[in-house]
């Protein structure tokens, strides 16, 4: 199994941010940006509910090709919205150790 360094999420990242100047017939990230963020999200919860499809078949290899989809595509709605993964990991960083129930609650109050 090929294994994957951790910076993995950071040059796909990367590649993504560059992909949103190409011609939209060099990629297909650079044709869906430019069929705009309707698109994107269409093919986000397309990809969501193949994961949720994947878990109900409790395949794990199949569960892990459609997770590995729907992250890709977030990505891609993140750098359309001018986010990286960074600013994901920031935020999962910022929760660790907190409780669910405390986290929760904190969105509540702001």
């Amino acid at each position: 199994m090929l294994e994957a360094s951790p910076d993995i999420l950071s040059r796909l990242g990367q590649t993504l941010i560059e992909r949103k100047q190409a011609a939209p017939g060099s990629s297909y990230v650079a044709s869906l940006y430019a069929k705009g963020l309707d698109a994107i999200l269409k093919k986000v919860a397309e990809e969501a509910a193949e994961t949720i499809m994947a878990a109900k078949d409790g395949q794990p290899d199949k569960i892990v090709y459609e997770v590995a989809d729907l992250w890709f595509h977030s990505m891609i709605l993140l750098a359309h919205s001018g986010l990286t993964p960074q600013d994901v990991l920031n935020e999962l960083a910022r929760r660790e150790g907190v409780s669910g129930h405390v986290e929760k609650q904190s969105r509540k109050e702001s």
